[in-house]
């Protein structure tokens, strides 16, 4: 059987997106990102490869810090005392320092991006 002829089409729409600015408009980062633009979006993966990059960073520098320490203690297997003082003395000062570095490079990246989005 043929459709009917008469029967409407239905059409199915949902809020209007905005992904590209108004002619005229000046041109703010904060616009941008909250617009879901293409550029809003760069933004953003922006912020999050800096904070990838400072978290590998940290991860490498624990993993050479750290990984060798079995291979050590295999190597001198009669120097209890001296696990003991490379863990809990040796060890703890640079953990704390890498993550004190890594806080204050991430609150750096977003103070960076929202200096940005500001337009400071």
């Amino acid at each position: 059987m043929p459709a009917d002829p008469t029967e409407r089409r239905v059409v199915v729409t949902g809020p209007p997106r905005r992904t590209r600015r108004a002619p005229g408009r000046p041109h703010r980062p904060r616009t941008e990102i909250d617009e879901q633009t293409t550029l809003g979006h760069t933004y953003v993966r922006s912020l999050m490869r800096a904070q990838l990059r400072a978290a590998l960073t940290v991860f490498a520098v624990l993993a050479l810090l750290v990984g060798p320490l079995p291979l050590l203690f295999a190597a001198l297997p009669d120097a209890r005392r001296l696990e003991w003082a490379v863990l809990g003395f040796c060890l703890y000062a640079p953990l704390v320092l890498l993550a004190r570095w890594y806080v204050r490079r991430a609150e750096r990246n977003e103070r960076d991006l929202v200096r940005l989005v500001e337009d400071r």
